[in-house]
């Protein structure tokens, strides 16, 4: 069952390392994450779920251990996911970006409240598929908590990756109060369409958290708010 859920975003410029120089100006989105990361420890889960979005070939199971790198941004950095050394018995699979910046995010915070698995879904993942998805993770322990990675619209301004669309700050704004004030149904209803059109990858995570939140009765609140270089960011933490 959820017991608790933070909704982080994840440009890998949430990471000092590849932000360098500009790192200053995401430090209150890099303090909301690690207030929201705090919740899901305070819970005391039993396995916390890590979901983010991925392309196709990163989609799937990740176990706690798997290396992510953001030497493909220019960056000699890797992370592990979680504590523990890789599996031996079979070839690694690196994490997606999303995924690595969730680790990241887990180092900094000290994580050890509970063992970690990934799961990347791809931002195509059908809102029925991700509903059921969520519902299979939450049913597999007592407690689980879910790390939730994933990014608004990228079309807030002239200058976003998606240039400006005049429907974004809206989108971003219903997703904002969906996840503050814990609005399955509202998340559940994001159209996915709409959602490919402004670019936002964190649809189907959260179509999935909005899954594994059924039956369960969280309260919720929003962290951050903003849309630094045109992207809508936000912070969530559920309990």
């Amino acid at each position: 069952m959820l017991v608790a859920a933070a909704v982080c975003p994840c440009p890998p410029l949430l990471v000092p390392e590849v932000a360098a120089g500009a790192a200053p100006e995401l430090d209150a989105a890099r303090a909301a994450c690690t207030d929201a990361v705090g919740v899901l420890a305070a819970a005391r889960p039993d396995r916390l779920v890590v979901v983010g979005p991925a392309e196709r070939s990163g989609r799937g199971a990740y176990p706690q251990g798997a290396r992510g790198s953001f030497r493909g941004f220019g960056v000699p950095f890797d992370v592990r996911l979680g504590v523990a050394a890789p599996p031996r018995e079979s070839p690694e699979r690196e994490l997606p970006p999303a995924l690595a910046v969730a680790a990241w995010l887990l180092d900094r915070t000290g994580w050890s409240a509970s063992p970690v698995e990934g799961l990347g879904v791809e931002e195509t993942l059908a809102t029925e598929r991700c509903t059921r998805v969520g519902g299979e993770i939450a049913a597999q322990a007592e407690r689980v908590a879910l790390l939730v990675m994933g990014d608004g619209s990228a079309c807030r301004t002239l200058k976003a990756p998606g240039y400006l669309d005049e429907r974004a700050a809206g989108f971003d704004a219903e997703a904002a109060r969906a996840l503050g004030a814990v609005d399955v149904a509202a998340l559940v209803d994001i159209d996915a369409g709409l959602a490919a059109e402004l670019k936002a990858a964190g649809r189907a995570p959260w179509q999935v958290l909005a899954g594994a939140a059924d039956g369960a009765s969280p309260r919720g609140q929003l962290l951050y708010d903003d849309a630094p270089y045109g992207v809508g960011y936000l912070v969530a933490a559920w309990s």
